[in-house]
């Protein structure tokens, strides 16, 4: 754990060991205890403490202040821009786990006839568009108990999009609207 200290003369050094803190400075290693430790101080000291500081490597970015708002906010800032003085430690190697792979669809041939699962409602439709005079909407929405928009959005999306078959509307002489697929 790194252990700071601040001089009379305002300036914060960071040591790895309290050992090293040479006597006669003040020592903090948490935000807290440097809470603790400026509780005393006039609020004239911490500009003093930040601008010791401010604008010196590696505190290139950080600017001179003229006052804090209060003491919380200046024990922050400074306690937050110190921590640049800690030592970075030697960064190790994490295990890494290996990367899961997705399970992937093994490709189909692009003149394989689709497929549905014996008995499903997709099989059924299938059966019943296939046959020589297709089926009817009203025959389809028998066999599969589906509505009348739900039978032509499978029609459209899952027939003619997703399984690229072609289906044939066609009317018969009675005027009634009948689908069907090639073989």
């Amino acid at each position: 754990m790194t252990t700071f200290a601040i001089a009379t003369d305002n300036n914060i050094t960071a040591f790895t060991a309290a050992e090293q803190v040479p006597e006669g400075q003040d020592r903090f290693a948490t935000e807290k205890e440097f809470a603790k430790l400026s509780a005393d101080w006039p609020l004239t000291r911490f500009p003093e403490v930040w601008n010791a500081f401010a604008g010196v490597v590696p505190f290139d970015s950080l600017k001179p202040v003229k006052k804090f708002t209060d003491r919380k906010t200046a024990v922050g800032r400074i306690w937050k821009a110190i921590q640049a003085l800690t030592p970075a430690p030697a960064p190790e190697a994490a295990p890494v786990a290996p990367k899961k792979t997705k399970a992937t669809k093994q490709a189909k041939a692009k003149d394989a006839t689709p497929t549905a699962r014996d008995g499903s409602k997709k099989a059924i439709v299938l059966e019943l568009m296939r046959r020589t005079d297709g089926a009817s909407l009203k025959e389809i929405m028998a066999a599969t108990d589906w509505q009348a928009h739900s039978v032509r959005g499978f029609i459209s999306a899952v027939l003619g999009k997703r399984m690229g078959l072609v289906v044939h509307s066609t009317r018969r002489e009675d005027g009634v609207r009948v689908y069907s697929i090639s073989k």
